[in-house]
């Protein structure tokens, strides 16, 4: 444990815990009413989080884009008594909001809040059916899980308050997430230092925890971006260097490489540059690749071996190489003492109790995607996650750098429909339904309860930290991936954002005049295909 200080607005905060002796003792009833307590006001303000849900999915807005969705959600926090430092490390959509009852932990809660590109799609509508054609939308459903965080803290807050239970809360955002391109950012400039332990919360089809390294990979995001000489490409294409092909051999090298990668790597490719028109030889192109392994070390091993390939490309073409990172994203490791004391609110809190309309929506989805099993919303909880004794490969969160910084779990939480492909418009059906809404609802209780549990149970922290010191970092330590002076590519997604946020803006969720998003868009629950 640490003693923890935040400077957050011209204002120093001391909130860390400076012993185990120095906190006030809570008797095992105690412990269990104040639980009970933040219980019910989650419960009780499920209005409150539906609306946050359906408001988020409604901007539907790309990483680093997360303008509106960033000024509602810290206008809410500072409505309640959060203290707000905006664009840290130099994103401008970006933030950090704390709150502080005096000494005690200091406990971050983090969740992301961008969607994906060309994923518009009507919420309740089992089937593909865009709000905006060709727009942005909340296909992997991370509108879900800041409004889960505020729910829990606002709940947590008042209890603390009437209680007078030392500890501070801080919020924050995973900006960009699906660029993997912010939280190792927040790392590198310290605003982990000072963290006790961070709970992570992620929307997926059950509530659910584990501890220990877990499936998927890490990655290292790439550009790279070739300059030749433009010419005629008919009338003197000889005085040309040709940009595009040097990108493409790059991904032809790349390709052949393939061929020699262990199965746990991953990669995979744009062109986001390839030319103007085809009488003009390009003098400029890019590519951006995605370098996943299941270690820090093989992930820097592909990095270095495309850097050679990518100078190679150049070599053969008489063009000019540069190169700049856009996101990292360590290999994810998580808290067994966390997950432990996580797991045991998840199995008081169970599953949501899903009606008729929200098994029949699930499992028309799933037999529109011809999903593999049709079984609707899961009825019984998941098990505990232990550890993956044999590596598997697949996705990344950048949530795996600040899970090498300080104790982080990350808690899933049942807001959509099992066996769907994932970064899809099948993934956004159900983000501003019942379905999300309880989710969030039965996420927030969880996490809520597990909060109470580290303010009261100071021994838990000393756990906590003793499994990530002795154990977790024992033989592997952290080292950033980006530098001192890589700045986060806060340009990306800008020109995609700005086509499309004219014609969003007549969907946004206007809650004064309608009950849920679903009323707004004149949706029956649940359409379906006769």
């Amino acid at each position: 444990m640490k003693t923890s200080k935040i400077l957050l607005s011209g204002i120093l905060l001391f909130a860390g815990l400076t012993a185990a002796t120095a906190q006030k003792k809570y008797s095992k009833n105690q412990v269990k009413k104040f639980k009970a307590e933040v219980e019910a006001i989650v419960e009780a303000n499920k209005k409150q989080t539906q609306v946050m849900v359906d408001k988020i999915f409604s901007f539907a807005e790309l990483g680093f884009q997360e303008e509106e969705s960033s000024k509602y959600l810290t206008g809410i926090l500072e409505d309640n008594g959060f203290t707000i430092e905006h664009s840290v490390s130099n994103i401008p959509t970006s933030w950090f909001a704390t709150w502080s009852n005096g000494e005690g932990p200091v406990i971050a809660l983090g969740s992301d809040v961008d969607c994906i590109p060309k994923a518009s799609q009507y919420p309740g509508v089992a089937y593909h059916k865009p709000i905006v054609e060709g727009a942005p939308g909340h296909g992997e459903g991370h509108n879900s899980g800041i409004p889960l965080n505020i729910t829990s803290a606002l709940a947590v807050k008042q209890v603390m308050e009437k209680e007078g239970i030392g500890g501070t809360l801080i919020l924050w955002p995973g900006i960009a997430e699906e660029l993997v391109a912010a939280k190792a950012w927040y790392v590198r400039d310290g605003l982990f230092d000072d963290i006790d332990m961070c709970i992570f919360t992620h929307v997926s089809s059950n509530l659910s925890v584990s501890w220990g390294p877990t499936r998927g990979t890490g990655l290292i995001s790439v550009e790279y971006m070739f300059e030749g000489e433009a010419a005629h490409s008919a009338g003197a294409p000889w005085r040309g260097r040709s940009a595009l092909d040097a990108a493409e051999l790059m991904n032809v090298g790349w390709n052949y490489k393939r061929e020699h990668l262990h199965p746990l790597k991953r990669s995979h490719s744009i062109f986001t540059d390839a030319g103007d028109q085809p009488n003009v030889v390009p003098s400029k192109a890019g590519i951006w690749f995605y370098f996943r392994d299941i270690t820090y070390e093989g992930i820097m091993e592909m990095y270095a071996e495309a850097n050679d390939i990518a100078k190679g490309a150049a070599l053969m073409t008489g063009t000019t190489m540069t190169s700049r990172v856009l996101g990292t994203a360590w290999p994810r490791h998580y808290n067994k003492v966390i997950a432990e004391t996580m797991y045991e609110n998840i199995k008081e809190v169970g599953l949501p109790t899903w009606s008729d309309a929200d098994q029949k929506l699930a499992k028309a989805v799933q037999m529109e995607i011809k999903s593999k099993k049709i079984e609707g919303l899961p009825t019984e909880l998941s098990e505990l996650g232990l550890p993956v004794l044999e590596p598997v490969s697949g996705g990344s969160d950048d949530i795996g750098d600040i899970s090498w910084k300080v104790p982080t779990v990350t808690m899933r939480f049942p807001s959509n429909i099992p066996g769907l492909p994932g970064h899809h418009w099948a993934n956004a059906i159900a983000m501003a339904t019942p379905i999300a809404h309880k989710g969030a609802t039965a996420g927030a209780k969880a996490e809520a309860m597990t909060i109470m549990d580290f303010l009261l149970k100071p021994e838990l922290l000393t756990q906590a930290w003793d499994y990530f010191n002795n154990e977790q970092t024992k033989e592997t330590k952290y080292e950033p991936m980006i530098s001192a002076d890589d700045m986060p590519p806060t340009f990306l997604n800008k020109d995609k954002q700005d086509m499309f946020r004219p014609a969003l803006e007549e969907f946004y969720y206007d809650e004064t005049k309608y009950d849920t998003y679903l009323e707004q868009l004149g949706v029956e629950y649940p359409t379906v295909k006769e």
